[in-house]
């Protein structure tokens, strides 16, 4: 937003009643005129802003957008999404925020949009992004790690978006985490994440850190092959989310834990990614990951079954295989064996 009717927004926002265009001319330093194409250019971004003649200009409600003065007026984050950047549209948040890495931009640059045309997931797969309903922010991070811990930035991420869930729902018990990168609400998918990296010999240059949240999405726009697998927060409150104070609930939460992580690693935090991991016990299929055998070299496998004993402390998933041999999976897309799918 420009600076011009940003300080609009700012005056109006402080005001305990409506002001007058002139109060405000003599408070900003400009004309009158000005003034109301401030509030013309505001009431085009969605703020809602009633003015008569003689009463004055009067903030009523402001808009449905994930517009950055909005986050940073709830924001309580030290270095998380203090540089925001917002767009209506764009093809993908990872792309923009990946880009900006490649420019220097700083540790915790943040990239929000309000639609995605080309949102990504995992395996290539594309993320269902229609406007103005969910969140899509990715996150750029200068973490001072080695390659090799990188992928425990995404376990981290889901304890953090676990716990914004939960928080904003009050429905602890419902929200769990399905290895690798999941976050299921009454067994179904609300949000997926997405890590990309660009490293320097062994150490991480940067990492992009890409959250998508199905928010207020109606479940019955799911692409065909979702419907049955996802679901929004919407959909399981009852209610509608608001987009603004959930987004500044994770970048909050989603600080704290990479703080921790950046002091601990992920052993550190495994005991609350435990917590919320419900798959020990069950027997999983896992297509297109790597599997090291007890006292093997590692292989690649297009599917590996076995029963779920746990997370390594460097978040890989630890299986007994079928001949109770133990096998741990760095990466892969995981489907319950159908003796333990819900019917």
């Amino acid at each position: 937003m420009k600076r011009g009717p940003a300080r609009v927004l700012e005056a109006l926002r402080a005001a305990a009643g409506p002001c007058s265009g002139q109060a405000l001319s003599e408070q900003l330093g400009v004309t009158r005129t000005q003034v109301w194409k401030h509030v013309e250019a505001l009431r085009r971004r969605g703020y809602a802003i009633e003015g008569e003649p003689g009463g004055g200009y009067r903030l009523v409600s402001l808009p449905d957008r994930l517009y950055p003065q909005e986050i940073r007026v709830a924001l309580d984050t030290r270095w998380l999404a203090r540089d925001i950047e917002h767009y209506e549209e764009v093809d993908s948040t990872n792309r923009v925020a990946f880009a900006r890495g490649q420019e220097g931009a700083a540790h915790g640059h943040t990239v929000i949009a309000e639609g995605q045309s080309a949102g990504r997931g995992r395996l290539g797969r594309s993320f269902f992004s229609p406007p103005h309903l969910n969140l899509y922010t990715s996150i750029l991070l200068r973490p001072p790690i080695d390659v090799a811990d990188a992928p425990t930035l995404i376990p981290a991420a889901s304890i953090a978006v676990a716990d914004a869930v939960a928080e904003t729902l009050g429905a602890p018990d419902a929200v769990e985490i399905k290895w690798p990168n999941d976050v299921l609400v009454g067994g179904l998918k609300t949000i997926g994440i997405l890590m990309e990296l660009q490293a320097e010999a062994t150490r991480v240059g940067f990492a992009v850190l890409g959250i998508g949240v199905n928010l207020n999405v109606d479940p019955a726009l799911f692409p065909e092959d979702f419907r049955r697998t996802a679901t929004s927060l919407r959909a399981h409150a009852g209610h509608p989310i608001a987009r603004t104070a959930f987004a500044c609930r994770l970048y909050s939460i989603l600080e704290r834990v990479l703080d921790e992580h950046a002091a601990g690693g992920f052993d550190a935090l495994r005991p609350r990614y435990e917590a919320r991991f419900r798959m020990v016990g069950r027997r999983v299929r896992v297509l297109q990951g790597d599997a090291v055998g007890a006292g093997s070299h590692a292989h690649r496998a297009t599917a590996i079954e076995g029963t779920v004993r746990g997370v390594d402390t460097d978040g890989a998933l630890l299986l007994a295989g079928r001949r109770g041999e133990s096998l741990r999976v760095i990466a892969g897309d995981v489907t319950l064996a159908k003796e333990d799918a819900p019917t």
